[in-house]
């Protein structure tokens, strides 16, 4: 179904409604690190047999992402978003009853596979509803939620651990997602590919003979499409630079609840949001400022 039917303040109802699923995208993932003191004590993990159960979600995460894209590209976002929050907030639940290593390695990596396919899926479909003239804000809002996620899935996750064990944060976090599944089947439509640059080409009287049509795009294959990313030198140094921001949050973002528990003395509650908030309060109010004056500058 194309977005022209809808009201045009549903294209602001999209990006909420994956506003809340990328919440909880973060929130699953980061919640296993705010209790690592926990898992410490009732399984006597050590540091390395964590940094593995850490791990396992990003090599399985990264290996993935990018043939993620290429499959993004070829079938509905729609069902790839709703597929992949629905196994994803399964394994959460799933986690919550690991008594085991391996269980912990296995259920982090199978979230890893679930969650590669939302961000190209969801970036792409948010694209196109959202032309030039409100696609900064858009990405930008929805961007606001992965720091969001990360900081209240450390604290709440934490939160439960201290009061409540350390499985039930994962049976919340997993059920609510699963919830908003079933709110994204509901209510989340899948527009044309290249639908709002159509429009907005046509608003500018630009020839849009090529992009209206989904159905004249040529059709890479997967060895086609990485010989055209890395044609650019750009991409290289962009996913360089990615790479090494990174590197240095995951480390933060894995080992600072930790760290703050058994240097400090922190309550699990505050380690886990003290280990969080300081990164990423920041990045979460300024990125949509960011994205709101990209939007004003691109006319200029």
């Amino acid at each position: 179904m194309g977005s022209g039917a809808l009201p045009g303040s549903y294209k602001w109802w999209v990006v909420a409604m994956l506003w809340f699923i990328c919440f909880f995208n973060y929130a699953d993932r980061q919640a296993i690190f705010a209790v690592f003191p926990r898992l410490k004590e009732e399984f006597a993990f050590d540091k390395v047999q964590l940094g593995l159960i850490g791990s396992a979600f990003m090599w399985v995460y990264a290996a993935g992402a990018p043939f993620a894209g290429f499959i993004c590209d070829h079938f509905r976002r729609k069902n790839l978003i709703l597929g992949g929050c629905l196994f994803w907030s399964a394994v959460t639940v799933a986690t919550g009853s690991c008594s085991k290593l391996w269980h912990f390695v296995t259920v982090r990596a199978l979230e890893g596979f679930g969650e590669t396919f939302y961000f190209p899926a969801s970036m792409s479909l948010t694209s196109d509803y959202h032309d030039r003239r409100t696609r900064s804000r858009a990405l930008s809002f929805h961007q606001s939620s992965v720091y969001v996620g990360t900081i209240l899935g450390s604290w709440i996750g934490a939160w439960f651990a201290e009061y409540h064990g350390w499985r039930v944060g994962f049976y919340f976090f997993g059920s609510a997602g699963m919830v908003l599944a079933l709110v994204l089947w509901r209510f989340l439509r899948e527009p044309q590919r290249g639908e709002a640059d159509a429009a907005s080409n046509a608003d500018f009287q630009s020839d849009v003979s090529q992009i209206s049509n989904p159905q004249a795009e040529e059709k890479l294959s997967l060895g086609e499409t990485f010989r055209a990313i890395f044609h650019s030198p750009v991409v290289p140094l962009l996913m360089l630079a990615f790479v090494g921001a990174n590197f240095v949050a995951t480390i933060f973002l894995t080992w600072t609840p930790t760290f703050l528990v058994e240097k400090f003395g922190f309550k699990l509650t505050s380690a886990g949001l003290s280990g969080t908030v300081f990164i990423h309060l920041a990045s979460a109010v300024s990125v949509p400022v960011a994205g709101l004056l990209a939007d004003r500058l691109v006319p200029r």
